[in-house]
């Protein structure tokens, strides 16, 4: 299970680090744009630099992952993340879903592994 988690967390670390980075440096090949609401919601992404924040929450999040530090707080930062890829992806562009799911898998593993740090968050009833 060990090898399983390091795994999990190395691959999840280094798909946020990479493409983080390419937010900021573009070293990464893309084809032309999509059609439709994918197309104008990625020219809106891009041209607003709202592109920026997401790369480097991206970046900080997997840098967490893959020097072992803080990993609760790195799920907690890429767990939003992930959820607006699935939604971008199940709703307006479905050709990139399997490396979402992916993604996602990899994030629940290791929430599942560090769930004792959010247990917290699931109190029923407070005061």
């Amino acid at each position: 299970m060990k090898i399983v988690l390091l795994f999990a967390r190395m691959l999840l670390g280094l798909i946020f680090l990479v493409f983080g980075l390419n937010g900021f440096l573009h070293f990464i090949p893309t084809g032309p744009m999509p059609g439709g609401l994918a197309g104008q919601f990625m020219t809106v992404f891009f041209q607003s630099h709202y592109v920026l924040v997401v790369s480097a929450v991206q970046v900080l999040g997997g840098l967490l992952l893959l020097v072992n530090l803080y990993v609760p707080l790195a799920l907690a930062i890429l767990g939003p993340v992930i959820v607006n890829i699935l939604c971008f992806h199940f709703l307006l562009l479905p050709k990139g879903m399997v490396p979402a799911f992916v993604a996602t898998i990899l994030w629940v593993v290791l929430f599942a592994r560090h769930f004792q740090y959010f247990s917290g968050l699931f109190i029923r009833k407070t005061l």
